[in-house]
């Protein structure tokens, strides 16, 4: 029998095959959770790499595109098919780019915004009958410091991030009553691959499991009245 502070629970985590997704599935994992993780395309196994094989098979690790709906929703049906309603969703899926405003394409602008925001509104929408089943649950949103303040060359992730922060802002008070919790965590530099794409050169601040272990305080010891709040770490 599975122990730790999540024994007995069952969590999804998106952007789980590298850096901060990867180490929040991996943490839930260890403290006792049945995890699903997703990402874009699944190469290594993504978290279950950093597992011990024994413990492997309770856990999923699926492809999945958070920007198409169709692919969320085949997620979902295999989650609750294969480990149940979930009781924790965490949104962490997204991409980067730097570039001035001007020579942002509108493609590269609705890609950004499609992974960080997108991706998360689909995701919410798809596993909130679940949730609601489970009664008290939690959602967590990776939003950024980007979602905080302005960043030169980041117009379209800043735009994202700060959407993140009002779209949990706003489900919170949505989802009040049915005793879903939804917060943001709001990171500054982390060493992570999408670090070194959006800033080469930077020194960071942060592992992923720094983050990681805000998205477990959230999801095992914040209090149940805790909503809509976006936690600043850095």
């Amino acid at each position: 029998m599975s122990t730790g502070k999540l024994a007995g629970t069952i969590a999804v985590v998106t952007g789980a095959s590298r850096g901060i997704g990867r180490a929040i599935a991996g943490l839930f994992a260890q403290q006792g959770a049945a995890v699903a993780g997703c990402s874009r395309e699944v190469k290594d196994g993504g978290f279950l790499q950093d597992l011990v094989p024994a413990e492997r098979g309770r856990h999923l690790m699926l492809a999945c595109d958070v920007r198409v709906g169709e692919q969320v929703h085949a997620f979902r049906d295999q989650v609750l098919a294969r480990l149940g309603a979930p009781h924790v969703l965490v949104n962490n899926a997204g991409s980067v780019a730097r570039l001035p405003v001007e020579s942002t394409s509108e493609a590269i602008w609705d890609d950004v915004l499609a992974a960080n925001l997108k991706g998360t509104f689909l995701m919410v929408q798809a596993f909130l009958p679940a949730l609601r089943s489970r009664g008290p649950a939690r959602i967590i949103n990776m939003a950024s410091i980007a979602g905080r303040q302005g960043t030169p060359l980041f117009s379209a992730y800043c735009a994202a991030k700060h959407g993140v922060v009002g779209l949990t802002r706003s489900l919170a008070e949505e989802l009040r009553s049915d005793g879903i919790a939804v917060n943001a965590i709001c990171p500054g530099s982390v060493d992570t691959a999408m670090l070194a794409i959006g800033r080469p050169g930077a020194q960071p601040d942060m592992t992923p499991m720094d983050v990681a272990r805000t998205a477990l305080y959230l999801t095992a010891d914040a209090p149940a009245a805790m909503t809509g709040q976006c936690l600043d770490v850095y």
